[in-house]
């Protein structure tokens, strides 16, 4: 039986060739006699993993020295509360975009330690675009300035088109939610002083996080914490302050090792730039059958929420799709419709098939 192509918006789908290797490696790791997600996080074995894997993000990222590198148990919902905790001080102000279902649940997150401005919202025109920079009421004293790259639910990503990316914050720091693009096309670096994100997209499976931060901003006193929380002294054990989860941590290695051996995330835009102009194509060369209803100047590269005009056909779309080898196509219950997460793992000839059957599906429903 072939495996199907997964549209999962996450846990998304993983690169065969990493599953592959694993499957490979479940039983027994480099003649260790035991599995890798049996051996101790602390042994030579599990370190030798954990530093492969630093070593191969820092070099698909470009990531320079003066930031550490953190995997972190939990997804990105877990750092935003903790990154109010490390980075600002009681009632200090912390200053939010909110661009989509997820810059607002990184709002609920801070809510209890922060003085939160909310610089710019695109809510009230249904996180269809992104509010223009100039528009932006920014605090002079803020913590930071939040912003998430890609809404993985409403399909609005800081490309290019909407302005200067990333958007010019000043002497503030720039903290970004990447989870859902994230090494899917050069990222500078030193334009942040943080980013983050869950690993269930692009880097791995769900259950680890990365967070990339600059080194001096661990020197904040932040807010009162358990050690637990506390980023610096996360840095400090290596990312093994407690038992990490340690199998998600190894899966996400291979998937950067994979990445590399493909040829890095330039390779993965242009990829990316292929996948996502065919899909929006289909779309806008439908006559209406099929709608996207973001603003093309910010339309996400990694999730592509779309329409049919006669919604009484949704199940039927559906099923018709899994039996053409396409699932997880449902749209997320805030939107409805349907979305395509195209991530790295998805193949080019993946989105070629869902482009075919679309025009295929409205061809024959038309």
């Amino acid at each position: 039986m072939s495996r199907a192509y997964n549209f999962a918006a996450g846990p998304a789908a993983l690169p065969e060739a990493v599953l592959k290797t694993a499957q490979e490696e479940l039983l027994e790791w480099r003649d260790a006699g035991a599995s890798i997600v049996e051996l101790s996080h602390r042994g030579p074995e599990f370190l030798e993993v954990a530093r492969e894997a630093e070593a191969d993000l820092r070099r698909l990222l470009t990531i320079p020295d003066d930031y550490a590198v953190l995997f972190l148990a939990g997804g990105a919902t877990t750092q935003q509360a903790l990154i109010a905790l490390n980075f600002a001080s009681p009632g200090q102000k912390a200053d939010y975009v909110v661009t989509g279902h997820w810059g607002k649940t990184a709002l609920k997150q801070v809510t209890p330690y922060v003085d939160i401005n909310i610089a710019a919202s695109g809510e009230d025109g249904g996180f269809r675009t992104i509010p223009a920079r100039e528009t932006w009421r920014l605090s002079k004293d803020a913590a930071y300035v939040h912003i998430t790259a890609n809404e993985t639910i409403h399909g609005v990503e800081f490309r290019p088109a909407w302005g200067e990316t990333p958007p010019d914050v000043g002497d503030v720091p720039l903290f970004a939610d990447f989870s859902s693009s994230i090494a899917s096309e050069p990222i500078d670096i030193t334009r942040y002083g943080l980013i983050y994100g869950g690993a269930q997209k692009n880097l791995g499976p769900v259950g680890v996080s990365v967070l990339i931060v600059r080194r001096d901003l661990l020197e904040r006193t932040g807010q009162p914490r358990a050690n637990i929380f506390n980023y610096a002294s996360h840095l400090q054990a290596e990312s093994m302050l407690n038992t990490p989860p340690s199998y998600n941590w190894y899966l996400a290695g291979l998937v950067f090792k994979w990445m590399l051996a493909e040829g890095g995330v330039e390779e993965f835009a242009r990829r990316s730039e292929e996948k996502s102009r065919l899909l929006y194509t289909t779309i806008d060369t439908s006559g209406g059958f099929y709608r996207n209803d973001v603003d093309p100047a910010v339309r996400s590269r990694m999730n592509v929420p779309f329409f049919l005009r006669d919604e009484s056909l949704n199940d039927k779309f559906l099923i018709e799709a899994k039996d053409a080898g396409l699932i997880s196509l449902k749209g997320h219950k805030v939107l409805g419709g349907m979305r395509a997460s195209i991530y790295n793992a998805m193949p080019v000839e993946g989105v070629r098939v869902l482009a075919a059957f679309m025009k295929d599906f409205q061809n024959r429903h038309g």
